[in-house]
C-alpha cells in the first residue's frame, strides 16, 4: 500500500467524459504524463495511448471501454476513468458515472456543447456527480472560449463559471490567466512540463478583471458569509474564495470552467490542480444508501474504512491473462484478500482470491482496498455488473445500474459445428461484459440474433468474436430492433382444463389489456375482489403475462407500453396449479392483444449533422427524404452549420457513406437513440409483408 493515499480526504475518483473527438483520451494521457505514471506522451493517432489499449481502439482512434487508472498529484491519489465518447458505448459512461465522485467534462473549443456532451451531462446530474468543464482544442481554427461557455449555460441549463480565461486563441493560443490566483501561465516548451508564471498581460488586464468580478459574484451568491463580506466591500481572502467555490462545486451550484489544448500540452497542470481543489473526495459525498435484504429496510453506509463492507461491481471484463475481471468501487469498509464476502444481490458467498489496483491493462496486486478505492478482482463466479458485495454480518443491496435497451440487431450463423460451441462461449462472455448487448435465438429461423446500441457497437462485438474467440461465422445485415404495443383495449377469457403430466389441471383467467399511461413500459394490476384468492396463483398469472410480453403478435418483438388488468379468475381446490394459471394467463394475454389493435414501434434517433454551409440545402433535402423531423439549425465557427433532427433509425443505415458523397467528405454526423414512435400503417405493411 506504500505510496497510496490513506486519508479519504486525499482521494479523488473522477471520470473524463465528453462527446466523441473532444479530446478525452488525449487529456487523460497528458494527465498520466505530468503525474509521472508514463514517461512518454501517448498519441491517439499513432495508437500509443495507455487507456486505449484494445486493438480495435488503437486501430480506430476511439475509446470503446472505460479504462481505470491511478495517479498522484499534490499529495492526492486520483483514480481516473477515461470513458468512451461514442453514443454506442453509452453504457460504459453510465456505469462509470455511477461509481465516481466527480467528473471532468471535455468540450471542443470550436463546437462547445455537442449531442453526446448533453447526454453525459444529464447522466452525471442524474447520479449527482459534481463537474468541472475543460474547454479543449483552444489552438484549433474557430476556437471560441466565450461561445463554448455560453453553449454550456444555454443548452445544459448549467452555471458554468470560468476560473481561467485564455491568452490568445487558435494558432496564437499560448496560455491561461488564473483568475483566482491572479497570475498568467504560459507554455513555451513543447513537452509542456514547465509552464512559465508571468504577470497578467496588460492588454488582457481589463478583460481579466471583469471575468474575476463575475467569478466572485457567482461564488458569493452561494454563501451567506461571503456575501456579507462582499457587500461590505471587504477583500475576500483567497482561501475563503477557494473554499466557497469548492462547496458550490460539490453542491452542483457551480461548474468551474478551465481551458487549454491537451494535444499541444497546454493547460493540463491547472486542470489537475482544479481536480484536487474543487472536486469531492469520498468523504465529501453523502453516505451510500441501500436495502438490507434480511431486515427489508433502507440503510446507509458511510465512507469509513471501519464500517461494514459495501462495494458495487460496475463492470465485468475479459482479460486475456487474468481471466474474468470484476471492477468495483468500495463505498464503505475494507475488502481484504482471502476473505469471504456476501453477494447481497444474489445471496451467494464469494471468496476474494486476488485484489488488483488497475492501471489500464496493467495491474498491481494489493492486500486491501478501502472505502473510496476503485479496484478489481478475479474468479468471482456468481457476480455480475450491478451486484453488491457486502460484509457477511451486514448485507446491503446498493441501487443497481439501469441500462438503455438495444435498438439494432444482426443475425449470426456459425460456419461449422465446432464454431457453434465457440460462438456460444464468446457470446456468453461478451454479454457478461456488456449489459447493453443482448443475445436471443429466433424461434422461426433458428438464427442467433445479436442486439446492441448501434452499427459500430455490433461491428466491434462481432470483430471481438472473430479475433479474441476465433469464431468463424456468417453475419447478416443490421436490422432495426422494433418493439410492439397495443393502441386499443380488449378482454379475453381462457379456461384451461387439460391433463398435464398425467394429472388433470384447471384454471380460469379473465384479462384486459390496454395502452399503459405514458412512461410506463408494463403494468400489471390485480382487480380481483376479496382477499381469499391465493397470492401464489396471482403471481403465476403475472409471471405468465410477463413471459408472453417477450414476444408480440406482429413480428415476435418484445412488447412495451401495455397495461394488463386481472379482472377475474376461478380455482378448483382439487385441480388448480400454478402451471395451469401461468399457461391460462399466456393464452388469455395473447388472445387479448390480437384484438387490441397491436402496433409496431420503431426507434427514432436524435441526429446532429455538422457540415460546410454550401452543402446545407442538399443535406436537408436528403434528411427530409428519410422522414426527418428537423429540430434546429445553428451556425458554427468557421463557416459550418449544425442541423439537429429526429430520424427513424431504419432510414439511417449507410448514412455515413451518403453524407460523405454529398459533402465531398467534409460532413460529419452523430446520432443517439431518443424515443420509440409508432410506425405508420403503410410502412407497417411494408415491414410485415415486404410490400
Amino acid at each position: 500500500m506504500a505510496g497510496y493515499a490513506r486519508s479519504l480526504e486525499n482521494i479523488r475518483n473522477i471520470g473524463i467524459i465528453a462527446h466523441i473527438d473532444a479530446g478525452k483520451t488525449t487529456t487523460t494521457e497528458r494527465i498520466l504524463y505530468y503525474t509521472g505514471r508514463t514517461h512518454r506522451l501517448g498519441n491517439v493517432d499513432e495508437g500509443t495511448t495507455v487507456t486505449d489499449w484494445m486493438e480495435q481502439e488503437r486501430e480506430r482512434g476511439i475509446t470503446i471501454t472505460s479504462a481505470a487508472v491511478t495517479c498522484f498529484w499534490q499529495g492526492c491519489q486520483i483514480n481516473i476513468v477515461d470513458t468512451p465518447g461514442h453514443i454506442d458505448f453509452t453504457a460504459e459512461v453510465q456505469r462509470s458515472l455511477r461509481v465516481l465522485d466527480g467528473g471532468v467534462v471535455v468540450f471542443d473549443g470550436t463546437a462547445g456543447v455537442e449531442p453526446q456532451s448533453e447526454t453525459v451531462w444529464r447522466q452525471a446530474q442524474a447520479f449527482g456527480v459534481p463537474l468541472i468543464a475543460f474547454i479543449n482544442k483552444m489552438d484549433k481554427l474557430g476556437a471560441d472560449f466565450a461561445h463554448a461557455v455560453w453553449t454550456i449555460r444555454d443548452r445544459l441549463k448549467a452555471n458554468p463559471v470560468p476560473i481561467q480565461i485564455p491568452i490568445g486563441a487558435e494558432s496564437d493560443f499560448r496560455g491561461v490567466i488564473d483568475l483566482l490566483r491572479w497570475r498568467a501561465w504560459v507554455w513555451e516548451d513543447e513537452s509542456g512540463k514547465s509552464p512559465l508564471e508571468l504577470p497578467i498581460p496588460a492588454e488582457l488586464e481589463l478583460e481579466a478583471m471583469v471575468a474575476r468580478e463575475s467569478l466572485i459574484e457567482a461564488v458569493v451568491e452561494t454563501d451567506d458569509d461571503l456575501m456579507e463580506l462582499y457587500l461590505s466591500d471587504a477583500e475576500i481572502p483567497y482561501e475563503s474564495l477557494v473554499a466557497g467555490l469548492r462547496r458550490a462545486t460539490i453542491a452542483g451550484q457551480i461548474q468551474p470552467v478551465l481551458c487549454g489544448s491537451s494535444l499541444r500540452n497546454k493547460g493540463v497542470q491547472p486542470l489537475l490542480d482544479a481536480v484536487v481543489e474543487f472536486l469531492p473526495s469520498p468523504a465529501d459525498r453523502p453516505p451510500v444508501r441501500g436495502e438490507n435484504p434480511k431486515k427489508q429496510r433502507t440503510e446507509e453506509r458511510p465512507a469509513d474504512p471501519n464500517a461494514p463492507l459495501a462495494a458495487l461491481v460496475f463492470k465485468i471484463a475479459t482479460d486475456p491473462y487474468a481471466g474474468r475481471l470484476a471492477y468495483f468501487r468500495v463505498y464503505s469498509g475494507q475488502m481484504v484478500r482471502g476473505n469471504v464476502y456476501m453477494n447481497a444481490t444474489k445471496g451467494k458467498r464469494e471468496r476474494i482470491s486476488k485484489l488488483l489496483r488497475m492501471f489500464a491493462d496493467h495491474r498491481e496486486e494489493v492486500e486491501v482496498l478501502s472505502a473510496g478505492d476503485i479496484g478489481a478482482t478475479v474468479s468471482l463466479k456468481q457476480t455480475f455488473t450491478g451486484d453488491t458485495l457486502a460484509a457477511l454480518h451486514a448485507p446491503i443491496v446498493l441501487e443497481s445500474i439501469r441500462f438503455p435497451e438495444p435498438v439494432i440487431s444482426v443475425a449470426v450463423e456459425p460456419k461449422t459445428v465446432a464454431d457453434q460451441d465457440r460462438l456460444s462461449e464468446a457470446l456468453r462472455r461478451l454479454a457478461e461484459e456488456d449489459p447493453t448487448f443482448r443475445v436471443r435465438v429466433d424461434e422461426n429461423t433458428g438464427q442467433t440474433i445479436l442486439s446492441g446500441m448501434g452499427e459500430l457497437h455490433l461491428e466491434i462485438l462481432v470483430e471481438r468474436m472473430f479475433r479474441e474467440f476465433g469464431v468463424q461465422a456468417n453475419v447478416g445485415r443490421p436490422r432495426v430492433a422494433y418493439k410492439e404495443t397495443v393502441l386499443g383495449t380488449a378482454r379475453a377469457e381462457v379456461i384451461f382444463d387439460r391433463v398435464l403430466g398425467g394429472k388433470p389441471q384447471y384454471a380460469r383467467v379473465l384479462l384486459e389489456v390496454a395502452p399503459a399511461p405514458e412512461g410506463n413500459t408494463f403494468q400489471f394490476v390485480n382487480r380481483l375482489s376479496g382477499a381469499d384468492f391465493p397470492r401464489h396463483f396471482v403471481e403465476a398469472i403475472q409471471g405468465g403475462v410477463t413471459e408472453a410480453m417477450e414476444s408480440g403478435p406482429l413480428m415476435g418483438y418484445p412488447m412495451v407500453g401495455v397495461w394488463v388488468r386481472l379482472l377475474d379468475a376461478e380455482i378448483d381446490p382439487e385441480l388448480s396449479t400454478e402451471v395451469a394459471f401461468r399457461v391460462a394467463a399466456v393464452q388469455a394475454f395473447r388472445q387479448a392483444i390480437k384484438e387490441a389493435s397491436p402496433a409496431l414501434l420503431e426507434p427514432v434517433m436524435d441526429v446532429e449533422v455538422v457540415l460546410p454551409e454550401g452543402f446545407v440545402g442538399e443535406v436537408i433535402g436528403d434528411l427530409n427524404g428519410r422522414g426527418a423531423d428537423i429540430q434546429m439549425m445553428e451556425a458554427r465557427p468557421g463557416g459550418a452549420q449544425a442541423i439537429r433532427a429526429f430520424v427513424p433509425l431504419k432510414k439511417m443505415f449507410g448514412y455515413a457513406t451518403d453524407l460523405r458523397s454529398m459533402t465531398q467528405g467534409r460532413g460529419t454526423f452523430t446520432m443517439e437513440f431518443h424515443h420509440y414512435a409508432p410506425v405508420d400503417s403503410r410502412q407497417m405493411d411494408a415491414i410485415l409483408y415486404g410490400a
